[in-house]
């Protein structure tokens, strides 16, 4: 188990940890959560032993393999599925310990070496780092690619799936899901359930927290406070000791009033009905979600549009995409204020396209699409974080927008986003990538929207930001469309899901669990089209019969001489266990057996060299298999 008792650890003039303790039990699934800034990568640098403790004591058990996500991919030559091997360093090394000894024809060593091969499954160990790859959304083409070929979120992918790969008894895991789609999360989630060892998860996620950890470890005020249950539980018992607190209180009563009157306004609007009932809906939670965000240091709410023009957009037979090439054909849609969209998706289908359209950095290939003249759009996405200017502050950033405001004005709406004090005033260079989020965020918020195109909002955000744009959402009258991976936010501000799919833009009639059975069952129908490719296109029966006779006579005298080498190493196998079960027997290495020794040895060395050429002969015959029958194909 891992052991902390009495820790203190200071990291540079701040004291994170103070006479804390805690233990965490083999096998158990924790999730770390706690503010930015509150130690919570500095204690998975502890158990790595990057860091030291200034008072106190750490203990895990000595010998604990210990896998973790590298932060770096350096651009490398490698293929991706070559680098994602590299992680196992002890297959990395009998690796070359057998090209070693191959070299050196050591048919004693040689044997050994295989032996620990198997051991730790490295004959598998190809297929299971395929599997890793797709299921983190590598195509198979695409594993082979070199490493430098792929954008930095991918090469983030590589790095957790060399981190899977690992025999590890520990996984550490701090924010995987960055850079990962909805899909590729329920994969992920799902292989993080059947892991065997012991996990310590670092994620702003909370419904990605919720599906793996049964239990909690909240890092606040230096101590490590631990909490039984996954993340819902640890929030409604923090709920229910910040709900005594008057400011608590005081601010849920003031975020209910606000969203009950907008419910108010439109509940009995035919046009508003359902935006209005969504907000009923989260309105009814607010009890549990509320009062565990009391202390939250965001307070962020959309300002009231200057016009909702309807429809804002209408598309009819759209067709989009890149060149000459459609990603989607035939898009019909009309947005209007109140529209509130989820795009679901696997990746690649499309949903960035159909964003990226919307938000005028793509044009129509054809159809009609037309904007109203009121048009105004927010659009958040990773990549606009570059565009920042890095030597300005946040505050200079906002004051290009509203030049003629006051300056306190600017800088209590900055406050809102946790840009207080000097903070406002400091160059954006340093900023971490969710400071710079946030500020995009409230650089769009003072825009006034009519319609918001989200794309993956919440990625390097934190959980208390998290909230806060989910709470703001739900009271924004404009339209919306928000791509994300974070399940929570989706079920909370959308009130409709639309699949982007083998080019088509459809209505979905579901809800998330309801999408995640669609992933699965689309998964089925790809992998069944994928074995009826072997079908080859009808022809005549009699044409085809004597086609397959005339393979099997030139395969017939390759297939025979497999046959007869199969049967000579199963009986080199079967003679190869007879003499490693002698060589456990005591007796052997008595001084009077020297003889017989070193005649079961150089018997088993002999052995395994004749095995092993055989295997490679049955190798090269079947090659020459494939070949003939590739050519039979073409």
């Amino acid at each position: 188990m891992i052991s902390i008792n009495q820790a203190q650890l200071i990291r540079g003039t701040k004291t994170l940890l103070d006479d804390t303790s805690l233990t965490i039990y083999p096998g158990h699934k924790v999730g770390l959560v706690g503010a930015n800034g509150t130690g919570k990568s500095s204690l998975l640098a502890l158990i790595l032993g990057h860091i030291h403790l200034d008072k106190g004591e750490i203990s895990l058990p000595s010998g604990w393999e210990i896998a973790t996500v590298a932060q770096e991919t350096p651009a490398l030559d490698r293929s991706a599925i070559d680098y994602v091997i590299d992680g196992d360093l002890e297959y990395r090394q009998l690796e070359a310990l057998l090209a070693q000894a191959q070299h050196e024809d050591n048919g004693h060593d040689i044997a050994i070496i295989h032996g620990k091969i198997d051991a730790i499954g490295g004959y598998a160990i190809q297929s299971r780092a395929a599997s890793l790859l797709a299921g983190l959304g590598f195509s198979d083409a695409k594993q082979n690619d070199s490493v430098k070929s792929f954008s930095g979120g991918w090469r983030m992918r590589l790095n957790l799936a060399q981190a899977l790969l690992c025999r590890s008894d520990l996984l550490l895991l701090d924010e995987p899901t960055n850079h990962l789609d909805l899909d590729t999360m329920y994969w992920l989630e799902g292989w993080i359930k059947a892991y065997q060892g012991t996990l310590i998860l670092i994620s702003h996620d909370r419904d990605f927290i919720d599906g793996i950890v049964d239990e909690i470890v909240h890092v606040e005020h230096q101590k490590l406070n631990y909490y039984k249950g996954n993340y819902t539980a640890f929030e409604h018992i923090r709920a229910e000791r910040m709900a005594q607190q008057q400011v608590a209180f005081e601010r849920q009563q003031k975020e209910r009033a606000h969203m009950q009157s907008f419910v108010d306004r439109f509940r009995y609007k035919a046009s508003k009905a359902k935006q209005a009932q969504s907000r009923l809906k989260a309105l009814e939670r607010m009890a549990e979600l509320l009062p565990s965000q009391a202390d939250s240091p965001f307070s962020m709410s959309f300002r009231e549009p200057e016009a909702l023009p309807n429809p804002l957009i209408t598309m009819e037979q759209v067709s989009v995409g890149y060149g000459d090439t459609a990603i989607l054909k035939h898009v019909q849609l009309n947005l209007v204020p109140g529209a509130r969209i989820g795009l679901l998706g696997r990746n690649g289908a499309g949903k960035s396209t159909l964003i990226k359209l919307l938000s005028e950095e793509l044009k129509p290939m054809t159809g009609t699409y037309e904007t109203n003249p009121g048009l105004n759009i927010g659009y958040f996405a990773q990549h606009q974080l570059e565009f920042l200017r890095l030597d300005d502050s946040p505050l200079q950033h906002l004051m290009r927008l509203a030049p003629t405001k006051r300056e306190q004005e600017l800088r209590d709406f900055l406050g809102g986003y946790g840009f207080n004090g000097e903070m406002a005033l400091t160059p954006v260079r340093p900023f971490s990538g969710g400071e710079k989020a946030r500020l995009v965020l409230a650089l769009l918020v003072w825009q006034r929207p009519n319609l918001l195109l989200l794309d993956e909002p919440t990625n390097h955000l934190d959980l208390e930001m998290r909230h806060a744009l989910t709470m703001a959402l739900q009271t924004f009258e404009g339209a919306m469309i928000i791509v994300s991976h974070d399940r929570h936010l989706l079920r909370l501000s959308c009130s409709d899901y639309y699949l982007v799919d083998q080019g088509v833009v459809r209505s979905f009639d579901g809800d998330l669990d309801d999408y995640h059975q669609w992933l699965l069952d689309a998964a089925k129908e790809d992998n069944r089209k994928i074995a009826s490719t072997d079908a080859t296109p009808a022809q005549d029966k009699k044409q085809q019969k004597r086609l397959e006779a005339e393979l099997r006579k030139r395969l017939s005298p390759i297939k025979k001489q497999q046959d007869k080498l199969e049967k000579q190493q199963q009986k080199s196998t079967e003679r190869l266990t007879e003499l490693e079960e002698m060589l456990t027997q005591t007796s052997l290495y008595d001084s009077e057996n020297k003889a017989q020794l070193t005649q079961v040895l150089a018997e088993r060395t002999k052995l395994t060299q004749t095995l092993d050429e055989s295997e490679m002969e049955w190798l090269t015959l079947q090659e020459q298999i494939e070949e003939i029958e590739q050519s039979t194909k073409m």
